[in-house]
């Protein structure tokens, strides 16, 4: 008997102790939550300036004001290039990378299709679009024929211009390849994510004369284009493309707030390096735990 009432008096006191234990424990978790995070203060600075400038220069944008974009050469020469095609009497042909349509260099290459799309359909200049995903060939297809609709010539436009061509990497690259050396495009534009069918496509293209504008934010890619084409958008350069092309307020808004933020994170950096080469008391820290925490 006594054996029992020890065995019943130290599993109460494990089950008190296993309570007070969960009791504390809430309690903390109750103090640590708050509404307000006030260590992610930088994170909502961060956001609110960033949020104000793209909303600045959205609605400078939409009332007509000069926005200041630099000059990117190999945009500058899409319509020379197409120009040199209708009075070659030769198609265009543009690929908006390998990817598939999760992909923001897809995207962004799917966008500067419409763009391109409105120049030859003003020119009347054939266009050719192979794809390897059905995501990107419906939206190519949609885009091509949008673009065709504004320029007033819907009539002219055919559903085949964008076209699937093999859904394989190396199967497309020896389909685009033959197609360039039968038909001979007078120009070729690469804009999207490209892996190593980069320089058999390009060096393909360059074999057969044609004028050649590549643009990639894959930095691996980029000597492959740089050597075989004549301009070459890099990075960034890719994304700032559509904004460039079309100068719509919100895709100009958009670009000029990431430039001022990034001016602005910039400086911070700086200033944050100097203080704390120097180490002028506290400001180095609290500049590392700024940029730590966002």
């Amino acid at each position: 008997m006594n054996l029992g009432r020890r065995i019943l008096t130290s599993k109460s006191f494990a089950t008190l102790a296993l309570s007070f234990s969960l009791l504390s424990e809430a309690a903390l978790a109750q103090e640590e939550f708050s509404v307000f995070r006030s260590d992610r203060i930088n994170a909502l600075i961060t956001v609110t300036l960033f949020s104000a400038a793209v909303l600045l220069y959205t609605r400078w944008a939409k009332q007509g004001k000069p926005l200041f974009l630099r000059k990117i050469a190999g945009l500058d020469a899409v319509e020379e290039a197409v120009g040199r095609a209708t009075e070659m009497g030769r198609p265009v042909l543009y690929i908006p990378g390998i990817d598939d349509l999760d992909q923001i260099d897809t995207i962004a290459g799917i966008s500067i299709l419409g763009r391109v799309a409105q120049i030859t359909a003003q020119y009347e200049t054939p266009l050719m679009v192979p794809v390897r995903y059905p995501l990107v060939l419906a939206a190519g297809q949609e885009l091509v024929e949008q673009a065709y609709i504004l320029a007033g010539k819907k009539e002219q436009y055919d559903r085949d211009t964008v076209r699937y061509v093999a859904g394989e990497q190396f199967s497309f690259t020896a389909t685009v390849s033959g197609y360039m050396m039968r038909e001979r495009p007078a120009t070729n534009i690469y804009m999207g994510a490209f892996f190593a069918e980069s320089l058999l496509l390009a060096e393909t293209g360059n074999a057969a004369g044609s004028i050649q504008i590549a643009g990639t934010a894959r930095p691996e890619q980029l000597p492959f284009f740089i050597a075989a084409c004549d301009y070459t958008l890099m990075g960034e350069e890719l994304y700032a493309a559509s904004a460039y092309l079309s100068h719509e307020p919100i895709m100009m808004g958009g670009l000029k707030g990431q430039d001022l933020m990034k001016i602005i994170i910039i400086v911070l950096i700086i200033m944050g390096v100097v203080l704390a080469s120097f180490g002028w008391g506290e400001s180095g820290t609290v500049f590392k735990s700024w940029f730590q925490a966002v």
